[in-house]
């Protein structure tokens, strides 16, 4: 592959303008001369010569994210290898192959693509992505037949994600999801079962806010007068006796938190004696080791002006 040229991509990358919508593809303002061959929701690609391309982003905030998530990732084949960096942009390898979505079109889901699938669920958690779970179309069958991912952003930084690879199974369609999922309980049907376990617990959680979201409302005038019942303060010996029983809950709790407090000072000073003596302990063995070697050293002086 020739010399990558950083600056000039960036000279190319300056000619380019990508803006982010919401919940649209980006918009893309292209004088650079350069072939756009992609784009999506975060950037558009473009393709620099048979081996490279670049990404650039509409926010510099997509483009650190899955700049990172590429580098968690750079000791493996399953990922394209990155090249350069700018600030709204990423250049790395192409990826050529067929996507998952249109070989599964005029091809099955055999137990070998299966089985690769799972694998690239385990590189994801082995690199350290939070999301284990990938769409079809963003995977790439190769010549040799290992696979190549794209559109690795959404992997990383992530507060909340589905705990199975939900994207995943969702892309497959129903007959694909059935044979990958019969797939993954011959070969791991503990994996198998927890995926199963976490599905139901989302049809479970969709059946539940169909039923709340269905229910009536609540007449929130008749329920404000029910909520008399709930009142203390109107009647005076209730109200003494709530006040009390709250003095001396919050006094209870302070008295607890005192002696927590207490315990993890104790705990504390011991840790920190415990470390001085294994210092003193450490110091006086490194002495009695200078000890004896100047003793051997000094023996050893003695026997030469002996022989002397």
């Amino acid at each position: 592959m020739a010399s990558i040229k950083c600056k000039e991509i960036k000279k190319k990358a300056r000619q380019i303008s990508v803006i982010k919508f919401e919940d649209m593809d980006v918009e893309v303002e292209n004088k650079s001369g350069l072939e756009m061959i992609g784009k999506g929701r975060q950037g558009a690609v473009f393709k620099i010569n048979d081996q490279l391309c670049m990404k650039i982003y509409g926010e510099i905030e997509d483009c650190e994210r899955e700049y990172y998530a590429l580098s968690l990732g750079k000791n493996t084949p399953l990922l394209p290898k990155v090249h350069c960096k700018g600030e709204n942009f990423v250049v790395m390898d192409m990826v050529y192959g067929v996507d998952l979505r249109e070989y599964l079109q005029v091809n099955p889901l055999t137990k070998e693509l299966s089985y690769k699938l799972i694998e690239m669920l385990l590189v994801f958690k082995e690199i350290g992505y939070e999301r284990i779970d990938h769409h079809k179309r963003q995977i790439y069958l190769q010549h040799d037949g290992s696979l190549k991912v794209i559109d690795v952003g959404r992997t990383v930084w992530r507060n909340r994600t589905y705990p199975y690879p939900r994207k995943l199974l969702m892309s497959l369609g129903e007959d694909y999801k059935a044979v990958f999922l019969s797939h993954v309980k011959e070969a791991a049907p503990e994996l198998y079962n927890e995926w199963e376990h976490y599905m139901q617990m989302e049809e479970i959680s969709r059946q539940l806010f169909d039923k709340i979201s269905s229910e009536k409302s609540i007449d929130s005038k008749s329920l404000g007068e029910k909520t008399t019942n709930l009142l203390t303060t109107n009647d005076t010996a209730k109200h003494y006796a709530q006040l009390e029983n709250l003095v001396r809950k919050v006094v209870k709790e302070e008295k607890n938190r005192e002696l927590e407090k207490q315990n993890e000072m104790e705990d504390q000073k011991k840790k920190a004696k415990q470390n001085e003596m294994k210092a003193q302990m450490k110091k006086a063995k490194k002495e009695e080791k200078n000890r004896e070697s100047e003793k051997k050293n000094e023996m050893k002086a003695q026997k030469k002006k002996a022989k002397k």
